[in-house]
């Protein structure tokens, strides 16, 4: 799990190739897949001392495996981070960092602009286990010292948030909620590991949905936490090694393969969704048009300083609401509608009635999540081709 991986003075695009890479004695160009559940041992005496830690030796793939320790070192190094373990999906990452850290009695406070799975996870699991929990308006920072002047075990966060890219001051928060003794847990996936580094802005752990931009070509599900290796060995591996959120071999090697062209594609993505985001500003019948790489967004200037660029998401608003919003999706023909996000193909859903679904209609308006708003996922096709079909919507709007 460490990271010991290769020189840091080479930049991401060539760490993301050759980072943590451990080939076996054959000497394989690609990394090695070992899908084995168990791992064989010389004598009973090597057995006894594997488990009790006086060696290093494979165990069982649901407490560590050649194949994901590779990725977790390959994540580590691009994230900066000590260490890293790999779950088996994005919310497999988000429930172990908050449930393997607090208890009865503990207090979690939270930005009210969250996934909705990670906004079930507070506002109802949580609380079942005598956890109190708090949200907050994530951009007033009066509330965030209000709500952590008292002890604190956890503070979650997204930032830019899902769906409407909403940017918090990590380092801000981070502070605040350091003085009240919480760790900081960040939701990085809209800005990748790329784009954003909220370590070095304060925060203690960074949780990824690997299925997104790190696989990034629909294929399989993963998700990462990182860290202190203090806080990764003593606080989470128990818990992920005795409750079975352990990825799968075969996704690692899979997200691996992602990995090697994610800056490629990032970056690609990136221009097609700050191209986009310019049309979408301009079309007539969309309302609202949300990209932080944009002037006009609400927290530009924070983006500008806590980002190295504006995200591969774009959310906007069209009139009519959820009928509006309809139309304009099924009028589309080369962009997709789905719920996923960060694929190479693009995608559009509807927050209100898909992925922030659960989260009633009075905390949908707080967020400004309207029936209106739709996300777009901006993929890696020609930005003029994306453009004519976003044209489709728009006039689909006027035909209403």
């Amino acid at each position: 799990m460490s990271n010991d991986s290769t020189d840091t003075a080479y930049r991401p695009a060539t760490r993301l190739l050759h980072a943590g890479l451990d080939r076996t004695p054959f000497g394989e160009t690609s990394e090695a897949m070992f899908l084995t559940s168990g791992f064989v041992y010389d004598n009973a005496e090597q057995a006894e001392a594997t488990f009790t830690g006086d060696v290093v030796h494979y165990q069982y793939s649901r407490f560590g495996n050649p194949t994901v320790a590779a990725l977790e070192r390959r994540l580590a190094d691009l994230e900066g981070a000590e260490a890293c373990i790999a779950t088996s999906t994005g919310m497999g990452a988000v429930s172990s960092a908050l449930l393997s850290h607090v208890k009865a009695g503990d207090r979690v406070v939270a930005s009210r602009a969250l996934f909705g799975s990670c906004h079930w996870i507070v506002a109802n699991l949580l609380p079942r286990y005598g956890v109190e929990t708090v949200f907050v308006d994530g951009g007033d920072m009066a509330a965030w010292a209000a709500a952590l002047a008292q002890p604190t075990a956890a503070v979650l966060l997204e930032s830019p948030s899902n769906p409407m890219l909403e940017i918090l001051d990590i380092r801000a928060i981070a502070d605040l909620a350091h003085a009240a003794g919480a760790v900081v847990v960040v939701d990085n996936v809209f800005a990748t590991p790329l784009l954003q580094k909220p370590l070095e802005l304060g925060a203690d752990v960074v949780v990824y949905s690997c299925t997104k931009h790190i696989d990034g070509q629909g294929r399989v599900l993963g998700g990462a936490v990182l860290g202190s290796q203090d806080w990764i060995a003593n606080t989470l591996q128990p818990f992920t090694r005795n409750t079975g959120n352990a990825l799968s071999p075969f996704n690692a090697w899979v997200m691996l393969k992602g990995l090697e062209t994610l800056t490629l594609r990032v970056r690609a993505m990136t221009e097609n969704a700050a191209a986009v985001a310019d049309y979408l500003a301009g079309a007539e019948g969309v309302t609202r048009v949300f990209y932080p790489g944009r002037p006009d967004h609400p927290q530009y200037e924070l983006a500008q300083r806590q980002m190295t660029d504006g995200s591969t998401l774009v959310a906007f608003e069209v009139a009519g609401g959820k009928e509006g919003a309809f139309a304009f999706m099924n009028a589309l023909r080369l962009i997709a509608i789905s719920n996923n996000l960060g694929d190479a193909r693009s995608m559009v859903t509807h927050p209100a009635t898909t992925t922030h679904m659960k989260i009633s209609p009075e905390d949908r308006a707080q967020l400004g999540i309207t029936d209106g708003v739709i996300r777009f996922s901006v993929g890696l096709e020609d930005a003029e081709d994306l453009k004519n079909d976003l044209a489709r919507g728009v006039a689909a709007l006027g035909l209403r």
